[in-house]
This record gives C-alpha cells, structure tokens and sequence, in this order.
C-alpha cells in the first residue's frame, strides 16, 4: 500500500516532509503581505493639463477627447474623470482585478496617442502622463520646519530636487505627489496700461519671451572638413537660457523708429515665485510640504512602507538645519497591528491545540506525532499560496488559524489506532502501523476529501465577496492537503518508531490523569444516559430543532449586515466643501479652525491638512484633512476608539456655517473607495438631461438618503452653482485693431 512504502522507509519519509517544511520557509517570506487580499479593481491614471483654461474647456478640449479614445479598451470596468478649474484633467480608467496592470497600462497610452493629435498644442507640449497605482494613498509625509526657518517653495524644490526622484525608486512605490507644490518659476506681471502705450500685447510679450530664452546648440569651431593647418577643435557653449530676474526684465519687445529698445521691465515686473500656488498644506498647525505616496499594484505594503521610512531616515541626515520630516498617517500601520493579532492568535491556538493531544492521550511520545505534523501542515501551506499568486493577509492567517485543528486529526486518528494495537494486542510498533494503515488510509483519504468539499466551493463564489474569500477558503484546502500527506507517511512513521507500550505513572501527573479520565468516563456516562433519554422524546427535540432553524433565519435577518466592519485604522479623513466660488485663502481658514479642533482631542497624535485638493481634483473651495491617532494601546476605552473621536468632532463641525465638513472613516479595503462606507455615481443616461434639473434630482436623493435611518452623513463632492465671468470678445472689431 501507499502508506508502507513510506513505514518501512523512515529516511525518505523524513526527508520529504523536511522539503515540504523548508520549501514553505523559503516561500514565506518571499509572499506579499497585506491587510486583505488584493481585490481592488486595477486602475490607469491619464493625467493632461491646459494652462490658464477653466473647467469647462479642459472637459470639451481634453477629457471627452481621452474618454472617447480609451473607451472599450480591453479589460475596461468603467471610465471615471474630473476636470478642474486649474487646467488639470485625470481620467481615470479602471480595470477587473484580474488584468494584468502593465498590459492595461500599455492598451491606454495606445489609446491616449491617438487621441494627442486632435488635443489642443499647448496639452501636448507639455505631455500626457499615463501610469498605474492604488486609488489611495500608503502614506503621507510631511516636510516643515519648526521656526519657520524656511518657507514652502524652498521645502518643495528640495523635496523635488534631493528627495522625489529617491523615493520613487523604491521598490513598491506606484506615484508620489507633492501637497503643497511650489516649484521654481518666473513669474511676469504686466502693466495694461503701459503694454497698450507702446503699442503691444500680452501675446508680443510671450513671443518675445519664447525667441529669446532658448536653448542654443552652438556647435564647434574648427570641425572638419577644415584647412590641414588647423590645429584645435573646440566644442563652443552660447549662453542662451535666461536664469534671473534681471535678465528676463532685459528682454527686448520692440524696437522703436528711433533705434529705442522697449524692454520687459518698462511694462510689467518680474520675480522669482512658485509655477502653482493652488494648493497649501499644513502639519501640526505649521506651514509644510506633503509627500503623498501611492502603492504599485501587487507590491508589498508592509516592505514598503518600512524602506520609505528607512530611507527618509537616510535623507534627513542631509537635511539643512531646522528642516524636519515626520510621517502624517500610514495605512500599513493598521495592517502590522492586525497581522500581529492575528499571529498571537495563531500562536495561542497551537499551544491549545498541543495541551489538548497531551491531556487526552497522556504520553509525550504520542504528542510528539501529531504536533510534528502543525508545522508541516502549516508552514508546507506557504508553497500552494506562492504558487497561486496569494498574499500573506487577515484572511489567510485566519484560515491556517482554523487549519490548527483541523490538520492534526487524521494524526490523532492515526496515533490512536497504532497505540491502542500496541497496547492491546501487544503488537510491535512496525506491525500495528502496517496494520493501522491498511484500516485507515481510506477513511483519512475520505475524511479529508469531504473537508476540503466544505471550503473549495467557496473559492468559486462570483464576485467581490467570492473574490475577498477566496484565499481563505482555498488555505485551509491547501493546509488539509499537506496534512492528509503527513497522516498517510510522516505520522504512521513515527508511530512505528516512537511508541510504545504504555507504563504505569505514579507521579503528580500520572494521578492527575487518572482524576481527569475517571471525570471524563463520568461525562461519557452521563451523555450516554441523556442520549436514551432524549430518543424517547424525539419529536420534542425534532420541533426543537425547527424552532432553533427558525430563530435562526429570524437573527440573520435582524442583525445589520455590512461587506466588511469598519474598524478603527488608527486615522480618520475630514473632508471641507466651502461654498462654491470660495478663495483659497477662505477655505484655508475654515481648514485652520477644523484642524485646531482636531489638534485639541488628547487622542490625536497629528493633523496632516491639504488646502484646495480633494478626491475629485484641485479646487479652490475643497479641503481634506488626514488625523493620525496615538496608538492603539493608548486608546482602550470606547470613546477613544475612531467611531467616538469622529462623533466628537463631527458635533464641533456641524456648528461651523461656513462650509461643510464630515468626518469620515477610511475604507475598510484600501482601493475601494476613498473613505468608509460606500460610494454610488449618478449618471445621466440620456446625456441630454439640462444640468440644473440633474443637480436637482442629486440634491432629492441626498435628501431622501440622510432621512433613512440606516444612513448617515450622506453627501456630494459635485456641484455645478461654481461663479466665473464670461469673456465675450468682439473678433471683428478686434481683427480690424490688429489685437492678436
């Protein structure tokens, strides 16, 4: 039979389970590490901007143009976009969780060059990204300064300079984007009046600038084909780029009748500023530049969330005096904490699981077996999940949890039947295993089968649900499937070689057997006796059981249900909508205010505050805040935990009239979604509906949603009610005053 082939060979037996453990060593910690398993739908990032144009022009001029292109790419899920009032257009194409990301990353930028020539100039001189990462951030890091030792634009150009490019190349990282950017740019302020004076536009002004400041390839002096007397070749440098203000002021826009040169500085001013000043973020309270790290698909969170900060450590050892960095939230803190749960947990029921094989069957040497098979079982499960592209996460720990007590069963069952042959019959350990095999081998084959039937079908459950419990199901499959190879050659094996007949013990341990069996035989008898006795009145225990399976349809149905709980991350997001058509700086306000509210609460640790960005785009009115809480094991009481901090502060926000603001869990799933609880899109289907009667049927349903009780803080992003002047320009009458 199968089983004596690997009895009578205890080396080999040995030798296989020793590869099955140090195959799984070797795969274990080559497996990516997450909170949950990756189930978030893959997403390419198209990212184009126009300068200077308002939203509605970068909607008909670049993100329709995209959208149309990109549409019914392969793999598409749907296709979602915002277009700001900056000039900024992000579509965002989303893909099944199945696709392969570089190859959906690469079917885009097809699309996306077909789309280039028909998208204005000035968009496509200044290039059309194109890359793939998470919706969500990993984590963020703040650069500030205690004293104000320097302002923002020196903090962005050296994190552009000495830190940007070394991240980036850190091994999990998708983008980082920088919160508060203010990169170096010459900024030209033109006098109208002095412009119109002598005859020009702002359009001379740019052409001039253009003409002048470019880049010049000299060439060489003494290149062949030359006179056979020349002797040097020199390479020769013009000086052609323009650095400083003074030289940008000398830039001639004219020259007069009378040879008079008119300069920039006689019509406007310039000055070493920042390219952007739409967004400005602040830390603790203090003026700072954010680093918003997103993760590449597939990578490991956990590795790289600690080779970022290994290597901020790194770069801050160079950072100028009074210059500091700290980390405002990260998600993979959550997930140690989780996964260490978990650990501990899985730990305890190992030790529980050995206990229990001890005080039942009452000799070291039969315990020895079946817990030489957990670590096998377990650890050997490492190689499927590698094979099968799994990740180490909440639900696979959680199944090999389960597995403790299942993947020693068949070895009990085993160990059992070779024990009771040598103590009972007086075999010799070879024989009563040979023996015990012949019996068991069907019954542990069968057994294990029918276990594995339990969970397999739920690797094929359809959807996200299926998806989320895949990994679960198919680990305890995988780990009944290694023990089952133990059961049948590691455990009869040491059966044959370790056991023997069992002598009497007269110690404390030997007595305290012989008290726990006379109470356990008690126990056998009493249920026993219950089992005649309940025979006797079966149709009271048959109405019993139906009235159980009622009572418990009738739980299911009463108690709330929910995808996944939403469960406290260590952070909360305070999302601000000031009114539409708000300044930067009033919306800074309200953020200020909202963040010395936070700031306040004992159990904030700190404030991470991003001025004129929100989850749909850049704008001026929006606002979001990332609060980071002190650890967990300084926040134990329940109004310490996010749903009682949140309820705090959202009291404090529902006084503040000035814009709305909601405090928000984040999403149980990074990827899905932007914060806690779920996100729906209302669409026009026709595509002719007027736009003041679709945002009134939005505000109807917002309305009819915050008065169901099920639900809370109901809100929209979107608004349509944004002022801006229209410029009405007369082209004949300007045509006939030469105005370009």
């Amino acid at each position: 039979m199968f089983a004596d082939f690997f009895i009578k060979r205890p080396v080999f037996t040995s030798v296989c389970s020793i590869i099955i453990l140090i195959l799984g060593i070797i795969a274990g910690p080559t497996l990516p590490i997450a909170q949950f398993p990756d189930i978030s739908p893959k997403q390419v990032v198209v990212s184009a901007n126009y300068a200077g144009a308002d939203a509605e022009t970068v909607e008909s001029g670049i993100t329709n143009l995209l959208e149309q292109e990109i549409n019914g790419v392969q793999g598409l899920r749907y296709i979602s976009s915002a277009s700001s009032s900056d000039g900024t257009s992000q579509v965002t194409v989303t893909f099944d969780a199945a696709q392969d990301p570089d190859i959906a990353t690469v079917n885009v930028q097809n699309r996306v060059s077909r789309a280039e020539p028909r998208l204005p100039s000035q968009v496509v001189q200044t290039g059309v990204t194109v890359s793939q990462q998470e919706s969500n951030f990993l984590m963020a890091i703040a650069i500030y300064t205690d004293n104000g030792e320097y302002d923002n634009l020196f903090l962005s150009n050296y994190a552009d300079l000495y830190m940007l490019n070394t991240l980036k190349r850190i091994n999990g990282v998708g983008n980082i984007q920088i919160f508060g950017e203010r990169k170096y740019a010459m900024r030209i302020w033109l006098d109208p009046n002095r412009l119109a004076s002598r005859g020009l536009t702002a359009q001379d002004v740019s052409q001039a600038i253009q003409e002048q400041n470019i880049q010049v390839g000299a060439g060489q002096l003494g290149q062949e084909p030359a006179s056979s007397d020349q002797d040097y070749q020199l390479n020769l440098r013009a000086v052609s780029r323009l650095k400083e203000p003074s030289e940008f002021e000398n830039i001639v826009l004219k020259t007069g009748e009378n040879g008079s040169l008119v300069r920039l500085k006689d019509v406007g001013r310039v000055e070493l500023g920042a390219e952007n000043y739409g967004t400005d973020l602040t830390f603790n309270g203090l003026e700072a530049v954010g680093l918003g790290v997103t993760q590449r698909p597939g990578s490991n969170a956990l590795q790289t969330a600690e080779a970022i900060r290994q290597e901020m450590e790194r770069l801050s050892e160079s950072f100028p005096p009074g210059m500091k960095y700290a980390v405002a939230f990260d998600t993979t803190m959550f997930v140690e904490a989780s996964l260490e749960e978990v650990l501990i947990t899985l730990v305890i029921a190992v030790l529980l699981v050995v206990l229990v094989i001890f005080v039942f069957l009452q000799d070291w040497r039969a315990t020895l077996i079946p817990s030489a098979a957990i670590p096998v079982s377990l650890i050997g499960t490492f190689v499927f999940t590698k094979l099968f592209g799994f990740s180490i996460n909440t639900l696979t720990l959680f199944g090999l949890t389960l597995a403790t007590g299942v993947v020693v069963d068949d070895a009990i069952v085993v160990v059992e039947s070779i024990a009771g042959k040598i103590q009972d019959r007086g075999m010799n350990p070879l024989q009563a295993a040979l023996e015990s095999m012949r019996e068991l081998s069907g019954a542990v084959i069968a057994t294990s089968l029918v276990l594995m039937a339990v969970f397999i079908p739920v690797a094929f459950f359809p959807g996200t649900t299926g998806a989320i419990y895949q990994q679960f199901a198919l680990t305890i499959a995988f780990s009944i499937a290694v023990s089952t190879f133990n059961a049948l050659t590691l455990s009869p094996m040491l059966g044959a070689l370790l056991l023997r007949p069992r002598q009497e013990n007269h110690t404390f341990i030997g007595r305290f057997f012989d008290a726990f069996n006379r109470g356990f035989d008690g126990i056998r008898r009493r249920y026993q006796r219950s089992l005649s006795f309940l025979t006797r009145i079966r149709y009271v225990i048959l109405v019993g059981f139906v009235a159980s399976l009622g009572l418990t349809a009738w739980v299911y149905s009463a108690v709330p249900s929910a995808f996944l709980p939403e469960e406290d991350q260590g952070y909360f997001i305070t999302i601000i909508q000031a009114p539409e058509g708000s300044s930067l700086s009033y919306t800074k306000k309200i953020l200020d205010q909202a963040s010395e509210t936070v700031r306040a609460i004992p159990d904030v640790a700190s404030n991470f505050a991003i001025t004129g960005f929100s989850f749909t785009g850049v704008a001026s009115n929006q606002g979001v805040m990332f609060t980071l809480l002190k650890p967990w094991a300084d926040r134990k009481q329940a109004s310490q935990q996010v749903k009682g901090i949140i309820q705090q502060v959202q009291m404090q926000y529902f006084a503040d009239t000035r814009a709305r603001i909601f405090a928000v869990n984040p999403p149980s799933i990074q990827g899905l979604g932007n914060f806690g609880g779920f996100q729906m899109e209302m669409q026009d289907r026709r595509g002719n509906l007027p736009l003041d009667q679709f945002v009134g049927y939005l505000y109807q349903l917002l309305g009819a949603a915050n008065q169901n009780p099920n639900l809370s803080a109901v809100f929209s992003t979107y608004s349509a009610s944004s002022p801006q002047l229209l410029v009405e320009v007369n082209r004949s009458r300007a045509k006939s005053l030469n105005v370009g």
